[in-house]
């Protein structure tokens, strides 16, 4: 079988655009990855009280627009979970991991914690140039 030069190539291209297209993450930094992902946690297990798209409600404070007083500083009065201030993203990430969420439902893994926190600050206007986690985040200031 005398296949033509032109191709030759054909089945190696083939291959290459479907495992390209297999992941779509593939052009995505890693940081947007971490992003998205943590709007879906978000979505799934921290919008119920949080709101829709983070604005908070009666049953849980705001986590997006800190000019609107999301992630203040120091814990409102009226909150009985969080007692501690919210300098950087650390200090957020200390809190939510051991703490979220605060009723019956499963807590929140260290990786999904993260990723919601990288979704939360991404919301805010916060650049992340890598994915945010214990190496980086107290690097991250917010007030």
């Amino acid at each position: 079988m005398n296949i033509p030069a032109r191709f030759a190539a054909f089945p190696i291209l083939v291959l290459a655009a479907c495992a390209s297209a297999s992941h779509g993450d593939a052009n995505k930094s890693s940081a947007q990855v971490q992003i998205d992902r943590g709007q879906g946690v978000f979505s799934h297990s921290c919008a119920r009280c949080h709101g829709a798209s983070g604005q908070g409600t009666d049953k849980a404070p705001a986590l997006v627009g800190i000019q609107k007083g999301a992630l203040p500083l120091d814990p409102p009065a009226s909150r009985q979970f969080r007692k501690t201030q919210f300098r950087t993203a650390l200090d957020v990430a200390q809190f939510v991991v051991p703490n979220m969420p605060p009723d019956p439902a499963p807590r929140l893994s260290g990786d999904d914690a993260w990723a919601v926190l990288a979704f939360a600050l991404h919301a805010n206007g916060v650049t992340l140039s890598k994915p945010v986690g214990p190496d980086n985040a107290a690097s991250i200031v917010l007030h």
